[in-house]
């Protein structure tokens, strides 16, 4: 017969995930043999005659049972829980999901996820809730003289089944741990769509989605490829030119980026002429908002680059704005030249030419940008680099936009100090618990600031709910956000050296910057098949590589 099933597949994949930790209880009293719940991984109701072990809980003399567990890592997804028997046929449970103990363990906002909800379970089941970003789990029996045995607490784990054909290893185990936590990241937000956060904006953002493109192209082969054209096809099709993406004008700038780096990457030349249309639209219409001394005349849209530039006034976002449109036009002109959209191709090339003959103003109080206009090679990058990036370097630096400051310090020669960058920035987040990188973070945050995934001790600061800015303050912060994972896509490209020079890899060039590193081996993906390298510094200072390429794939090596 045939298959009676309805309805489309879900492309993800349900795992169960066991605690790892009891991080706090309410007394023994209340709480009793909860180290049971680390152990029972079932989601079946057990009979009365059958011998199982659980955890007891009861709320008496007002007192209310509950119990923190830790999961170990971030996970996407939700909990399901087993409840044997009750004193009552429903009990009222209270759960809370937390990206941090102190999430967990306070009163969780419910902004595009349910993550703090009372629920009455049955007895003798097993039941599912939530579909949000979280680490910690927090129940709480509610009504007093309730007692209920439960028999397990499990995450539900949803995500796509991916392959790392990507990797990166290095003589730096934090560095290592950063990109293996950023492409983790990345990965956890690649569900129906590629996300921006897990347990907020859960949604298809275009220029946030630029770095994680970027990861998504050095880690993971096809199938990961597949969620990225998906994500820019669905923007594509809800934004009727001359509309701009998410209603923000550089959105769409970084939509054509992310055509070409895909193109690049993938050499798919068939879906590159699906854009045909829109594309050379959207060009045409950028290319019309140039006037003839080379100024921008951008609108119909929000005048946006990133959260930290926005407080700063419009000098750096004209700046940026002025460096992205140049850097989306010489994109627009590479690929109407692959598709033969030859007069396309030519009102790029004018407005781009248009655009060099102006030069914005280089400090404006943003380091991102100052990147943008390294990146556009309006200013030479080592210029940019010694009047602005390298200068208290952290200082001002975002997650977001931090992919491009070390973008722009590898263009100008300074991998060195990109890699005390990553290490001290990123590598802060991960010195604090995280297991994923977050949407904001600030060096100043540190001092004094408790993990966050411990209870907050006496006399340190709560870092999740002190801290935060713009829309995202306090608990409603991001500890997931795929935007923070772009370093693991700069240490394939600029530590390993490997980027493509001709589209789908056909020549790729191995160029590799070790900084103060002894060795570095990885793989980049390729639709031809994995580039697999090997750097390691010789007692004289050069660099010996061993690289193995697949058929099909000629290597530019350099030193």
């Amino acid at each position: 017969m045939t298959n009676p099933l309805i309805g489309t597949p879900d492309p993800r994949v349900r795992r169960y995930v066991l605690p790892t930790r009891i991080v706090w209880q309410s007394d023994d009293d209340t709480v009793q043999e909860s180290a049971n719940l680390l152990a029972n991984d079932t989601g079946q109701a057990i009979i009365s005659f059958m011998t199982y072990t659980a955890c007891q809980l009861r709320s008496r003399n007002g007192t209310t049972a509950s119990v923190l567990l830790d999961f170990g890592r971030e996970l996407h997804g939700g909990i399901q829980i087993l409840i044997a028997h009750a004193n009552r046929s429903h009990v009222a449970v209270r759960i809370r999901l937390g990206e941090s103990v102190s999430e967990a363990m306070g009163d969780p906002n419910n902004d595009h996820a349910l993550n703090d909800v009372t629920l009455n379970l049955p007895e003798m089941s097993a039941q599912e809730f939530g579909m949000t970003g979280f680490r910690f789990c927090r129940l709480d029996l509610l009504e007093d003289g309730v007692e209920a045995q439960i028999v397990s607490v499990r995450a539900v784990s949803l995500n796509r089944e991916l392959e790392y054909v990507g990797a990166f290893r290095c003589s730096d185990e934090r560095l290592n741990r950063i990109w293996e936590v950023g492409a983790y990241t990345v990965h956890l937000n690649m569900q129906d769509y590629v996300w921006d956060g897990i347990k907020r904006d859960r949604l298809v953002w275009l220029g946030d989605m630029h770095p994680e493109t970027r990861v998504i192209l050095s880690v993971f082969g096809a199938d990961g490829v597949k969620v990225l054209t998906d994500s820019l096809d669905y923007a594509r099709d809800r934004t009727p030119l001359p509309h701009w993406m998410n209603g923000m004008i550089s959105y769409s700038f970084w939509w054509v980026l992310m055509q070409r780096d895909l193109y690049r990457y993938r050499g798919d030349l068939s879906y590159l002429d699906a854009q045909r249309a829109y594309l050379s639209g959207l060009l045409q219409q950028m290319a019309g908002m140039v006037d003839s001394e080379g100024r921008e005349k951008l609108s119909g849209g929000a005048r946006f680059l990133d959260w930290p530039t926005e407080a700063l006034g419009e000098a750096p976002k004209d700046a940026g704005l002025h460096a992205l449109l140049l850097m989306a036009l010489d994109a627009g002109n590479e690929m109407s030249e692959a598709l033969g959209e030859t007069e396309t191709a030519g009102l790029c090339r004018d407005a781009a030419d248009r655009l060099r003959q102006y030069q914005p103003p280089l400090e404006t109080g943003s380091k991102q940008a100052a990147a943008l206009l390294a990146l556009a090679d309006l200013y030479p990058p080592s210029v940019v680099n010694e009047t602005v990036l390298a200068r208290d370097p952290l200082a001002g630096l975002s997650p977001f936009y931090g992919y491009y400051v070390l973008e722009a310090r590898a263009r100008a020669g300074d991998t060195a100090g990109a890699l005390d960058a990553i290490r001290t920035f990123w590598g802060a987040m991960l010195d604090l618990g995280a297991t994923t990188f977050w949407e904001h973070f600030d060096m100043a945050w540190v001092e004094g600031a408790a993990r966050i995934d411990e209870i907050t001790p006496p006399g340190r600061i709560d870092v999740h709910a002190a801290y935060g800015d713009y829309c995202f303050k306090g608990w409603r912060h991001s500890l997931c956000h795929g935007w923070s994972g772009g370093p693991t896509a700069w240490m394939t490209e600029h530590v390993l050296g490997l980027a493509p020079l001709e589209a789908g890899c056909r020549r790729v060039r191995v160029a590799p910057n070790l900084g103060d590193l002894e060795w570095a081996e990885g793989v980049l993906p390729t639709p031809l098949g994995p580039v697999h390298v090997r750097h390691e510094r010789m007692a004289d200072g050069a660099i010996r590589s061993n690289i193995d390429a697949p058929h099909g794939v000629t290597i530019d090596q350099r030193a």
